[in-house]
């Protein structure tokens, strides 16, 4: 559950839409609606989380050996997500908001951010069974899975948060973006290699 934890912070500090939103909103209306997107994002992240888990554990069911084919899939999305953002350029432009929002508009958005990424729900699908065996899953394990994207994911963006309600957005400093995709990157094709090859040493 460490390593979980650990690629989830990682991936979550990653510069991009929903980082952007989150430090908008900061920076124009405070922390608390830096918070609320946050908690928006969470909450979104929550609802892939449920559906890859017992969607997985589902399809297992199903296919038996043949879920091996899942798990190869899983991890050559991963390992080209990884190779994906190494190259990539981000340069991500902040954007002026509007001069009024309630808290519950900054939960809003994070939420229907997050419910708008297809890419999350196949990220989450490749990314699970690296670690976590799906047969074995428990309500329990569950909760604990939630419990751990809570404090990773909500945790590295309200970082971002702060760091915007301060007024240091860190998109102005293209170095440090460069070496978060890169690191990032780094993660993703690892999780994905040893995705593949605890399917090869199952098969």
């Amino acid at each position: 559950m460490t390593a979980l934890l650990g690629s989830m912070v990682a991936l979550a500090i990653i510069p991009s839409v929903s980082v952007l939103a989150v430090s908008a909103r900061a920076a124009a209306f405070g922390f608390s609606h830096g918070l609320f997107t946050a908690l928006g994002i969470v909450v979104g992240d929550v609802i892939f989380i449920l559906v890859a888990i017992y969607g997985l554990a589902f399809v297992a069911t199903a296919m038996g050996e043949q879920f091996a084919l899942i798990k190869y899939l899983g991890a050559a999305y991963l390992i080209w997500l990884g190779i994906s953002l190494w190259r990539a350029d981000n340069k991500l432009q902040g954007s002026d908001a509007p001069g009024q929002s309630s808290r519950h508009s900054s939960f809003l958005a994070g939420l229907l951010i997050t419910l708008g990424d297809q890419k999350a729900i196949l990220f989450y699908l490749g990314f699970f069974p690296a670690f976590l065996d799906l047969s074995r899953m428990t309500p329990i394990d569950t909760l604990l899975i939630i419990l751990i994207a809570t404090v990773g994911v909500g945790g590295a963006k309200l970082i971002y948060a702060w760091l915007a309600d301060r007024a240091s957005l860190v998109f102005k400093n293209p170095r440090l973006i460069q070496g978060l995709n890169g690191f990032a990157a780094g993660v993703m094709i690892l999780v994905g290699l040893v995705l593949l090859l605890k399917t090869r040493e199952w098969v």
